[in-house]
């Protein structure tokens, strides 16, 4: 077996767990993600925390477009809360969140929440692990890559990992995931990042032999091995020394009802306010692949179900989070994301549940965020047929660009080398970034998109598009499930008025979609074959 067969192999079944607060913890090694951030002073300081709604969120019912809500009802009557019900939680004239997540509803009406609306990625994949493996590894759906974007940037700045760490410059781990699984968004080219040890008692005495070990293949891999429980041994008392540093009423905020999220949040918490210089923390909350009995038949939607059991424990979780870094002087510091491998379909299932969907909002949280909707809402068509799902407006991978560019300060080369060479452009989430955060409402400003028209039409249609100054302009259509089947236009148009023509003579009848991009500026429009 090849080393670095033997030890991606090994950091998925071994494990050595450090039990803090009833939650285990793993430790990872120095990200690469953090070069510009250690060379910088302005960045020296800052932490991301990535939680991960585990098994497909349902958007639609998370942060509600309710000026879409007449549709709605038609597509998902047995799951819709009632519209009177939202205006607790309302955002504007346009939007609302689940009326159990009060506590999102706070964050933003005290500029501490970011939403972008249908987060996703061109031919998305229904497979939960698929799916999951695209996040965390940052590749195009027809790539398959075993790395994850965090541990590509371990390989390039750490090719050694793990000899020589820890060290005096980086004494804990600059990557920590709080859980029961090894997070794939650290592996590298050939190592995880992760302590890896299966059974603690039992590999102890191997690893605590004495003596040379031999210079064959097994001999090789002791050597890795007692390396590496060495070296999260020390981890492991930089963490607890932090554990013990830590305020003693830093948990009084925290919901104990079995909250798993807000558990592993509190120890995220704690190891902050406790001087550890870790850089990354990665959270989890499974279940919310929610095929059936998303809402308990018979009792209110917004009141009674699965979902609403979840989006309670992310909110409660997430505020008492963001209250805890407030009071102890820490929130400037600490910026967090959620993600999910998918949404949920448009159309409810007869199981009060949603099936398998594309395209779904996602929260970025913390008191540097522009506290605002980017992207603009789902379009729910009249009649939705069963399989529908929403388009993508905002690629992934734009998000993880903007986080590592607008928070770390990583510069171009850097988040290319990360993206397999690939560019995004930047969506102004930080507001304390140096980049500037009005361009989308610049581009709004000097790009319009209309309806096409015909519509509906069966053969060709035109897309109207007027541009204020010359720009390079990528429209691409969407069929009712959200994949993408073709590229319209893809090239720099001059100042003026534009009609873009668009041959679907092959199409079946139905909901289709046109995303226009000008820069980091996106629109989707609804368009209809008969």
């Amino acid at each position: 077996m090849k080393r670095r067969d033997f030890v991606r192999s090994a950091s998925l079944s071994l494990s050595l767990p450090m039990v803090l607060g009833g939650s285990p913890i793993r430790a990872f090694g120095k990200t690469t993600a953090l070069d510009a951030l250690l060379a910088n002073a302005a960045f020296e300081d800052r932490v991301l925390v990535l939680v991960r709604l585990n098994g497909g969120n349902d958007g639609l019912n998370t942060f509600i477009p309710i000026d879409q809500y007449s549709n709605l009802s038609k597509a998902r009557g047995n799951l819709l809360i009632p519209e009177n019900v939202l205006q607790n939680t309302l955002i504007g004239d346009k939007n609302a969140f689940h009326p159990i997540m009060t506590g999102f509803k706070d964050l933003y009406d005290t500029e501490k929440l970011a939403i972008l609306q249908s987060v996703g990625y061109p031919n998305s994949n229904g497979s939960h692990f698929r799916s999951t493996d695209i996040w965390t590894s940052a590749t195009a759906s027809d790539v398959f890559d075993p790395t994850g974007w965090l541990g590509r940037y371990l390989d390039s700045t750490n090719p050694g990992f793990p000899t020589g760490y820890p060290n005096e410059e980086f004494p804990d781990p600059l990557a920590i995931t709080i859980g029961n699984q090894v997070s794939q968004t650290c592996q590298g080219p050939s190592v995880n990042m992760s302590m890896a040890l299966a059974n603690l008692n039992g590999a102890q005495s191997l690893l605590e032999q004495n003596g040379e070990t031999p210079d064959t293949p097994y001999g090789h891999e002791l050597t890795f091995l007692r390396q590496s429980y060495e070296q999260t041994n020390k981890y492991n008392a930089s963490i607890q020394n932090a554990a013990q540093l830590a305020p003693e009423n830093l948990s009084e905020l925290y919901p104990r009802s079995g909250n798993k999220l807000a558990d592993e949040l509190m120890i995220v918490a704690r190891l902050i306010a406790g001087g550890l210089k870790t850089k990354i923390y990665v959270v989890d909350l499974g279940g919310f692949d929610t095929h059936a009995n998303q809402v308990q038949e018979g009792q209110s939607p917004e009141e009674a179900g699965r979902h609403v059991d979840l989006l309670l424990r992310v909110s409660e979780a997430i505020t008492a989070f963001q209250d805890d870094l407030r009071l102890f002087g820490l929130e400037d510091r600490v910026l967090g994301m959620t993600f999910s491998e998918f949404g949920r379909r448009i159309k409810a299932n007869d199981s009060y549940g949603t099936d398998h969907g594309t395209a779904a909002p996602l929260f970025v949280f913390g008191s540097q965020v522009n506290s605002r909707i980017f992207g603009e809402n789902p379009i729910i068509p009249d009649e939705v047929a069963t399989r529908e799902n929403l388009p993508m407006q905002y690629d992934f991978r734009a998000v993880y660009s903007s986080v590592l560019a607008g928070w770390f300060g990583v510069e171009e080369a850097g988040i290319r080398d990360v993206l397999f060479g690939e560019e995004y452009d930047y969506i102004p989430i930080i507001k304390s970034s140096p980049i500037s955060t009005s361009i989308d409402d610049q581009l709004q400003k000097e790009v319009r998109l209309s309806q096409n028209y015909p519509n509906p039409f069966s053969g060709s249609t035109r897309i109207p598009l007027e541009l204020d100054r010359a720009a390079d302009v990528q429209i691409k259509v969407y069929d009712p499930m959200g994949q993408e089947i073709a590229t319209v236009l893809d090239k720099k148009l001059a100042i003026g008025k534009h009609e873009i023509p668009f041959e679907g003579h092959e199409l079946a009848a139905g909901n289709y979609y046109y995303r226009m991009q000008v820069g980091s500026y996106q629109q989707v429009k609804l368009m209809q074959v008969r």
